[in-house]
């Protein structure tokens, strides 16, 4: 029996835990840190290196599954391996996809793969002098990492000079922002395609797409994201399979050449134009919320897939899965991605539960004297699976309404874009 660790505390390792819970490989299975819904919690936060791999070792983990982008920016899988244990996700080398944007775009030319034109500046005045060349409508990004929340789509000049003030000049991001990338803005509708990644081969997963914008009809402020469903019915099987010939393999192959073979899950963030799919950004790690969605999917035992992919092993590894479709619908805190209150108490996560297809993962939450209470922006991901989207949201929404806190907010249009359809 192999013991598993799973490292992180969101939606997304809420869904992992469930996930790689279901294998008959697995002995114990912590997470750290964790949160009310994941079980086995070990009070070591995520970034945490020396703590997690000293605990691994104690633990005789066999296989430690690293969920947050955080610490594999910072180095964590290359500690791990240098100790003799088995760890997945990519290398800090290779998590500077995710890690740097100007990094990816560099790598996304090298390959070939198609991508929205854009500069690289740390000079304020330079970068408000090349917004000329972008057009009214352009997207600011902070180099580094940011929690989701280092892009701005502007629509106006005035709103491009704020977005680079706040980067450069006021350092709203630290050191993430000390670089900042100008992009054209790309019209069209966004999909996301994952993937399982071993160095060599690529497994991709089915279509699925994400609500960033915290307001309906995608309104206000970019967040981690309000919601996800798979599959995408923009992504077409004739799309899917160019975008693993043109997207997945050329970066794989790109990297392999730059020294850094990439191990791990591969999340390309796509926008589908007039004019095919374009990279707007990778991700070293599974999206949240999407990782919920996809898992609720995959027929397969994980555990198989991630040990393979760690060693390098995945050529020849098979996948199923279930043709159902699966949403998610985030429910957060009222003021995200601003300020809101924590501790709130929540009911109705049983009564969820209880409804046919429907599985809650927790992300923001904790224990305390009185249940479940609130210590995220983003603290729920009520997930369903159906025949259709569309029945998939319903069965959602009606998870959804079971549940309560003070001060619960939550998009109420995740899917509708695939109805639309």
């Amino acid at each position: 029996m192999l013991n598993v660790l799973v490292v992180g505390s969101g939606g997304r390792e809420s869904a992992l835990v469930w996930k790689i819970g279901q294998s008959d490989m697995v002995g114990e299975l912590y997470c750290a840190p964790g949160n009310a819904g994941t079980n086995n919690n070990v009070a070591i936060a995520a970034e945490d290196i020396d703590g997690l791999v000293a605990f691994a070792k104690d633990k005789k983990i066999g296989l430690t599954v690293v969920g947050p982008e955080a610490p594999l920016a910072a180095g964590i899988v290359d500690r791990f391996e240098a100790e003799g244990l088995v760890a997945f996700g990519p290398s800090m080398k290779s998590a500077r996809l995710e890690a740097s944007k100007a990094f990816m775009k560099d790598i996304l030319v090298k390959a070939g793969v198609p991508t929205a034109r854009y500069e690289v500046h740390d000079d304020r005045d330079k970068a408000v002098l090349a917004l000329e060349k972008f057009g009214e409508r352009v997207v600011v990004k902070a180099d580094g990492l940011a929690a989701g929340k280092g892009v701005v789509v502007a629509t106006s000049r005035a709103e491009a000079v704020e977005a680079i003030d706040s980067m450069l000049v006021q350092n709203t991001f630290g050191a993430a922002g000390s670089n900042i990338i100008l992009e054209e803005t790309l019209d069209g509708e966004e999909a996301s395609i994952l993937a399982f990644c071993d160095g060599n081969d690529v497994m991709m997963m089915p279509s699925s797409q994400d609500h960033k914008r915290i307001g309906e009809n995608d309104t206000g402020p970019n967040t981690g994201g309000m919601g996800a469903y798979s599959p995408a019915p923009v992504v077409t099987e004739e799309m899917s399979a160019w975008i693993f010939d043109n997207v997945m393999r050329k970066t794989l192959e790109t990297m392999r050449a730059e020294g850094a073979p990439y191990r791990g899950i591969l999340y390309a963030g796509l926008m589908i134009t007039e004019d095919g799919p374009k990279v707007l950004e990778f991700n070293c790690r599974f999206g949240d919320p999407e990782c919920q969605p996809i898992l609720m999917r995959l027929e397969s035992d994980i555990v198989p897939i991630l040990l393979a992919c760690a060693k390098g092993e995945l050529k020849g590894v098979a996948s199923e899965w279930r043709e159902e479709a699966a949403v998610c619908v985030v429910m957060a805190s009222e003021g995200y991605p601003g300020s809101y209150e924590k501790g709130k108490v929540i009911t109705g996560i049983e009564s969820a539960e209880e409804l046919a297809s429907v599985k809650v993962f927790h992300a923001g939450t904790a224990l305390g004297d009185n249940g479940v209470v609130t210590t995220g922006g983003r603290v729920l991901g009520v997930t369903a699976t159906g025949a259709t989207v569309a029945d998939a949201i319903e069965k959602a929404y009606s998870g959804v309404a079971k549940i309560e806190w003070d001060g619960a907010y939550y998009r109420k249009d995740i899917g509708r874009k695939a109805i639309d359809r």
